[in-house]
């Protein structure tokens, strides 16, 4: 019958009902709501397996005291995913170190406990994906995947520029999911240095057009969190 949960629980579950006097209706919704939840659970792993995360970060262990100027309030709204199914985007811009990839890995793990496709990408390990699907002739394939998630993340634009060919690839791949799907954008440039990344100043105004079209734009500026952790356990050793 494809209920692994049950197959695994029953007994156990039986064992229960008779010694706490369950009756039969109520043994077999507790089997089988053991059997919804065992499913839900299984369905949100292989969502953020699927993902492909360097490295798993959720908001709880997000320290908003070390970035004063980030409203907390607006990032525990985002994680509701409701500008997902607005079909918006998130943009972290600020500087290193300021906890941009951990805000949108975390924002992207919320979105996969409700149910949402995601996906993430360096932006360097994007273009290099793109150039070897083009390559391949695979590139068509690639652009309808991209559609297929509802939401994308693109951790760390900015931090090399790109040739021509590779920001034409990427502009057309922002382009299209353009009020069709969601993105996270995490940068170290202000807006007006994009065309350092693109090179073509028409190119970055078009681009940024679209993706900052009812955008939640989030600043991360500050001392850098990464430094000020190295610090203290520096401090702390120091001290031991």
């Amino acid at each position: 019958m494809r209920l692994p949960a049950v197959g695994q629980n029953y007994r156990e579950l039986a064992r229960r009902a008779e010694s706490e006097h369950m009756s039969y209706e109520e043994y077999l919704f507790n089997l089988l709501e053991n059997e919804v939840m065992k499913r839900e659970e299984n369905q949100i792993k292989r969502l953020i397996n699927q993902a492909k995360f360097p490295i798993k970060k959720t908001l709880d262990s997000f320290d908003f005291e070390q970035i004063p100027g980030l409203s907390q309030t607006k990032v525990l709204s985002l994680s509701r995913g409701q500008f997902i199914k607005a079909g918006e985007n998130v943009i972290l811009a600020g500087n290193s170190g300021t906890g941009k990839t951990h805000l949108a890995i975390a924002l992207s793990i919320s979105a996969a406990h409700l149910r949402y496709k995601v996906r993430f990408y360096t932006a360097a390990g994007l273009v290099n994906e793109l150039i070897e699907m083009e390559g391949e002739k695979k590139l068509s394939r690639f652009q309808k995947q991209w559609l297929k998630y509802d939401l994308v993340v693109v951790d760390e634009l900015g931090y090399i520029p790109f040739n021509r060919r590779s920001a034409e690839l990427l502009f057309q791949l922002f382009s299209s999911r353009y009020e069709r799907g969601s993105m996270i954008i995490t940068t170290n440039l202000e807006f007006p240095e994009w065309n350092q990344i693109f090179g073509d100043e028409k190119m970055t105004a078009a681009l940024l057009d679209r993706i900052t079209h009812n955008a939640h734009i989030l600043i991360t500026n500050g001392e850098s969190y990464r430094l000020k952790q190295t610090l203290k356990r520096r401090r702390e050793s120091t001290c031991e």
